[in-house]
């Protein structure tokens, strides 16, 4: 079995979940914001 060489590994698959991540995220907190300003606006 050959040595793991640091920084030689293949992290596409990674990469592109994490900033999926981010992207969703980013979202729930924009719907979220929206959300509490309708409610504050109708007095709820």
């Amino acid at each position: 079995m050959a040595e793991h060489e640091p920084g030689t590994m293949n992290i596409t698959t990674q990469e592109r979940t994490f900033a999926g991540f981010v992207r969703f995220m980013t979202w729930a907190v924009i719907v979220a914001l929206v959300f509490l300003v309708f409610l504050a606006l109708a007095g709820a």
